[in-house]
Protein backbone atom coordinates (compact mmCIF):
# COMPACT_ATOMS: atom_id res chain seq x y z
CA UNK A 1 0.00 0.00 0.00
CA UNK A 2 0.65 3.65 -0.40
CA UNK A 3 3.02 4.81 2.14
CA UNK A 4 2.11 8.71 3.18
CA UNK A 5 5.35 9.97 5.05
CA UNK A 6 8.12 9.58 2.56
CA UNK A 7 8.69 8.44 -0.79
CA UNK A 8 7.28 4.79 -1.22
CA UNK A 9 9.36 2.25 -2.90
CA UNK A 10 8.65 -1.51 -3.75
CA UNK A 11 9.50 -3.93 -1.09
CA UNK A 12 9.78 -6.80 -3.75
CA UNK A 13 10.57 -5.92 -7.52
CA UNK A 14 9.44 -8.64 -9.95
CA UNK A 15 11.17 -8.92 -12.85
CA UNK A 16 8.47 -11.07 -15.97
CA UNK A 17 10.09 -12.27 -19.21
CA UNK A 18 8.50 -11.58 -22.29
CA UNK A 19 6.64 -14.79 -22.71
CA UNK A 20 5.59 -14.58 -18.90
CA UNK A 21 4.27 -11.21 -19.24
CA UNK A 22 2.74 -12.02 -22.44
CA UNK A 23 1.19 -15.44 -21.02
CA UNK A 24 -0.43 -13.14 -18.14
CA UNK A 25 -2.18 -10.45 -20.65
CA UNK A 26 -4.23 -13.39 -22.04
CA UNK A 27 -6.21 -14.54 -19.44
CA UNK A 28 -7.69 -11.09 -19.11
CA UNK A 29 -7.14 -7.63 -20.13
CA UNK A 30 -4.99 -4.89 -19.26
CA UNK A 31 -3.22 -7.32 -16.75
CA UNK A 32 -6.52 -7.55 -14.60
CA UNK A 33 -7.17 -11.31 -13.31
CA UNK A 34 -10.22 -13.41 -15.02
CA UNK A 35 -11.90 -12.99 -11.94
CA UNK A 36 -12.23 -9.48 -12.28
CA UNK A 37 -15.04 -9.53 -14.08
CA UNK A 38 -17.25 -11.34 -12.05
CA UNK A 39 -15.86 -10.08 -8.96
CA UNK A 40 -16.90 -6.66 -7.09
CA UNK A 41 -14.44 -4.45 -7.45
CA UNK A 42 -12.79 -2.00 -5.44
CA UNK A 43 -9.33 -0.09 -4.52
CA UNK A 44 -7.71 1.13 -1.22
CA UNK A 45 -6.54 4.56 -1.12
CA UNK A 46 -4.28 7.20 1.16
CA UNK A 47 -3.16 10.48 1.16
CA UNK A 48 -1.17 10.28 -1.63
CA UNK A 49 -4.89 10.27 -3.89
CA UNK A 50 -5.96 13.24 -1.77
CA UNK A 51 -9.21 14.59 -2.87
CA UNK A 52 -10.83 11.63 -4.73
CA UNK A 53 -13.12 11.58 -7.59
CA UNK A 54 -15.94 9.48 -6.15
CA UNK A 55 -18.44 9.45 -8.69
CA UNK A 56 -16.19 8.63 -11.19
CA UNK A 57 -14.51 5.84 -9.21
CA UNK A 58 -18.54 4.57 -8.79
CA UNK A 59 -19.23 5.29 -12.37
CA UNK A 60 -15.75 3.31 -13.22
CA UNK A 61 -16.62 0.07 -10.63
CA UNK A 62 -15.88 0.92 -7.56
CA UNK A 63 -18.18 -0.90 -5.17
CA UNK A 64 -15.92 -0.84 -1.84
CA UNK A 65 -12.52 0.97 -0.55
CA UNK A 66 -10.08 0.98 2.32
CA UNK A 67 -8.58 3.96 3.17
CA UNK A 68 -5.46 4.47 4.84
CA UNK A 69 -6.09 6.47 8.92
CA UNK A 70 -3.28 5.94 10.73
CA UNK A 71 0.48 5.11 10.61
CA UNK A 72 1.68 3.93 13.93
CA UNK A 73 0.74 6.39 16.65
CA UNK A 74 1.95 9.69 15.56
CA UNK A 75 0.41 9.92 11.78
CA UNK A 76 -2.94 10.21 10.43
CA UNK A 77 -4.55 10.90 6.91
CA UNK A 78 -5.46 14.63 6.85
CA UNK A 79 -7.51 13.30 4.01
CA UNK A 80 -9.22 10.64 5.81
CA UNK A 81 -12.09 12.80 6.58
CA UNK A 82 -13.34 14.00 2.93
CA UNK A 83 -12.53 10.75 2.17
CA UNK A 84 -14.24 8.67 3.84
CA UNK A 85 -17.80 10.63 3.51
CA UNK A 86 -17.08 11.25 -0.17
CA UNK A 87 -17.08 7.81 -0.76
CA UNK A 88 -19.89 6.99 1.34
CA UNK A 89 -21.88 9.86 -0.25
CA UNK A 90 -21.51 8.40 -3.63
CA UNK A 91 -22.31 4.95 -3.07
CA UNK A 92 -19.37 2.95 -2.06
CA UNK A 93 -19.05 0.69 1.25
CA UNK A 94 -15.65 1.98 2.78
CA UNK A 95 -13.86 1.10 5.86
CA UNK A 96 -10.57 2.37 7.03
CA UNK A 97 -6.74 0.76 7.68
CA UNK A 98 -4.04 1.16 9.91
CA UNK A 99 -0.62 0.82 8.44
CA UNK A 100 1.80 -1.26 11.54
CA UNK A 101 5.20 -0.17 12.41
CA UNK A 102 5.21 -3.12 15.38
CA UNK A 103 8.72 -1.34 16.82
CA UNK A 104 7.27 1.82 17.55
CA UNK A 105 4.83 0.63 20.43
CA UNK A 106 2.70 -2.05 21.43
CA UNK A 107 -0.50 -3.28 19.07
CA UNK A 108 -2.88 -2.63 21.59
CA UNK A 109 -1.96 1.33 21.88
CA UNK A 110 -1.54 1.47 17.90
CA UNK A 111 -5.33 -0.35 17.42
CA UNK A 112 -6.33 2.45 20.59
CA UNK A 113 -4.96 5.28 18.13
CA UNK A 114 -6.57 3.67 14.77
CA UNK A 115 -9.60 3.67 16.47
CA UNK A 116 -9.93 7.37 17.81
CA UNK A 117 -8.78 7.98 14.63
CA UNK A 118 -10.95 6.46 11.92
CA UNK A 119 -11.33 2.96 12.75
CA UNK A 120 -14.19 2.67 14.69
CA UNK A 121 -16.64 0.24 13.24
CA UNK A 122 -20.59 0.06 12.94
CA UNK A 123 -22.74 -2.48 11.43
CA UNK A 124 -24.68 -0.20 9.02
CA UNK A 125 -23.96 -2.34 5.24
CA UNK A 126 -21.51 0.57 3.92
CA UNK A 127 -18.78 0.68 6.85
CA UNK A 128 -16.57 -2.82 6.14
CA UNK A 129 -14.32 -4.02 9.24
CA UNK A 130 -11.80 -1.98 10.69
CA UNK A 131 -8.17 -3.66 8.32
CA UNK A 132 -4.73 -4.08 9.88
CA UNK A 133 -2.00 -3.45 7.10
CA UNK A 134 1.32 -5.24 7.97
CA UNK A 135 3.64 -6.02 6.00
CA UNK A 136 7.74 -5.65 5.23
CA UNK A 137 9.00 -2.60 7.19
CA UNK A 138 9.16 0.65 4.35
CA UNK A 139 11.63 2.22 5.94
CA UNK A 140 14.27 0.24 7.00
CA UNK A 141 14.92 -2.71 4.34
CA UNK A 142 17.53 -4.49 6.39
CA UNK A 143 14.65 -4.83 8.89
CA UNK A 144 12.13 -6.23 7.36
CA UNK A 145 10.19 -7.88 10.47
CA UNK A 146 10.73 -4.66 12.56
CA UNK A 147 13.25 -6.42 14.70
CA UNK A 148 10.40 -8.55 16.52
CA UNK A 149 11.09 -12.59 16.61
CA UNK A 150 8.26 -14.42 15.15
CA UNK A 151 6.89 -14.88 18.69
CA UNK A 152 6.85 -11.31 19.48
CA UNK A 153 5.37 -10.51 16.52
CA UNK A 154 2.33 -12.96 16.46
CA UNK A 155 1.66 -11.33 19.77
CA UNK A 156 1.76 -7.55 18.78
CA UNK A 157 -0.77 -8.67 16.19
CA UNK A 158 -2.50 -10.48 18.88
CA UNK A 159 -2.63 -7.12 21.09
CA UNK A 160 -3.69 -5.19 17.95
CA UNK A 161 -6.64 -7.88 17.41
CA UNK A 162 -7.56 -8.01 20.98
CA UNK A 163 -8.21 -3.86 21.35
CA UNK A 164 -9.73 -3.69 18.22
CA UNK A 165 -12.36 -6.24 18.82
CA UNK A 166 -12.71 -4.44 22.38
CA UNK A 167 -13.40 -1.09 21.00
CA UNK A 168 -15.13 -2.52 17.56
CA UNK A 169 -16.83 -5.35 18.40
CA UNK A 170 -14.39 -6.85 15.52
CA UNK A 171 -11.60 -8.82 14.83
CA UNK A 172 -9.53 -6.38 12.18
CA UNK A 173 -9.13 -7.71 8.68
CA UNK A 174 -5.53 -8.75 8.19
CA UNK A 175 -3.83 -7.78 5.01
CA UNK A 176 -0.22 -8.79 4.13
CA UNK A 177 1.81 -11.00 1.44
CA UNK A 178 2.00 -14.72 2.19
CA UNK A 179 5.76 -14.10 2.07
CA UNK A 180 6.08 -11.70 4.84
CA UNK A 181 3.73 -13.98 6.96
CA UNK A 182 5.83 -16.90 6.61
CA UNK A 183 9.39 -14.71 7.31
CA UNK A 184 7.82 -12.82 10.07
CA UNK A 185 5.24 -14.68 11.87
CA UNK A 186 6.95 -18.37 10.98
CA UNK A 187 3.73 -19.38 9.20
CA UNK A 188 1.58 -18.71 11.96
CA UNK A 189 -1.68 -20.35 11.66
CA UNK A 190 -2.95 -18.39 14.56
CA UNK A 191 -5.42 -15.88 12.95
CA UNK A 192 -7.14 -17.39 10.18
CA UNK A 193 -10.11 -18.86 12.46
CA UNK A 194 -11.12 -15.55 12.79
CA UNK A 195 -9.77 -12.90 10.69
CA UNK A 196 -10.56 -12.23 6.89
CA UNK A 197 -7.64 -12.74 4.83
CA UNK A 198 -6.70 -8.98 2.38
CA UNK A 199 -3.90 -11.03 0.78
CA UNK A 200 -1.35 -8.46 -1.81
CA UNK A 201 -0.07 -10.39 -4.38
CA UNK A 202 0.74 -8.50 -7.95
CA UNK A 203 1.05 -9.28 -11.38
CA UNK A 204 -0.68 -12.82 -10.75
CA UNK A 205 -3.95 -14.85 -12.28
CA UNK A 206 -4.93 -15.07 -9.17
CA UNK A 207 -3.93 -14.90 -5.53
CA UNK A 208 -1.05 -17.86 -5.06
CA UNK A 209 -0.45 -20.02 -2.19
CA UNK A 210 -1.67 -17.95 1.18
CA UNK A 211 -0.23 -17.96 4.54
CA UNK A 212 -1.02 -20.75 6.79
CA UNK A 213 -4.29 -21.78 8.00
CA UNK A 214 -6.53 -19.72 5.59
CA UNK A 215 -7.91 -21.81 2.93
CA UNK A 216 -9.42 -18.84 0.97
CA UNK A 217 -8.88 -14.78 0.84
CA UNK A 218 -11.67 -12.27 1.55
CA UNK A 219 -9.84 -9.24 -0.45
CA UNK A 220 -7.25 -9.66 -3.09
CA UNK A 221 -5.29 -6.66 -3.77
CA UNK A 222 -3.81 -7.33 -7.00
CA UNK A 223 -2.24 -4.45 -8.29
CA UNK A 224 -1.19 -0.90 -7.15
CA UNK A 225 -2.43 1.04 -10.21
CA UNK A 226 -5.46 0.52 -12.63
CA UNK A 227 -8.49 2.34 -13.72
CA UNK A 228 -9.48 3.19 -9.74
CA UNK A 229 -7.23 5.68 -7.66
CA UNK A 230 -4.62 3.91 -5.80
CA UNK A 231 -4.56 0.30 -5.60
CA UNK A 232 -7.05 -2.27 -7.45
CA UNK A 233 -8.34 -4.96 -4.80
CA UNK A 234 -11.37 -7.72 -5.75
CA UNK A 235 -13.41 -9.09 -3.20
CA UNK A 236 -14.05 -12.45 -2.76
CA UNK A 237 -18.09 -12.78 -2.98
CA UNK A 238 -21.54 -11.36 -4.60
CA UNK A 239 -22.24 -8.01 -4.28
CA UNK A 240 -24.93 -9.65 -1.75
CA UNK A 241 -21.99 -10.95 0.32
CA UNK A 242 -20.17 -8.27 0.50
CA UNK A 243 -22.99 -6.41 2.14
CA UNK A 244 -23.64 -8.73 4.67
CA UNK A 245 -19.46 -8.64 5.51
CA UNK A 246 -20.07 -4.84 5.96
CA UNK A 247 -22.66 -6.18 8.50
CA UNK A 248 -20.35 -8.09 10.52
CA UNK A 249 -21.68 -11.54 9.54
Amino acid sequence: MARDRIPPFRHRVRVLTAAVAAAVAALAPAGTPASAASLPKGHDVSAHQKDVDWPSARAKGARFVYIKATESTTYSNPYFGRQYSGSRQAGIMRGAYHFALPDQSSGARQAAYFVSHGGAWTADGWTLPPALDIEYDPYDRKHGCYGLSRTAMVGWIRSFSDETRRATGHRPVIYTTTDWWNRCTGGSGAFAADHALWIARHGSADAGTLPAGWSSWTFWQYDSSGSLPGDQNLFNGSAERLKSFAMGR
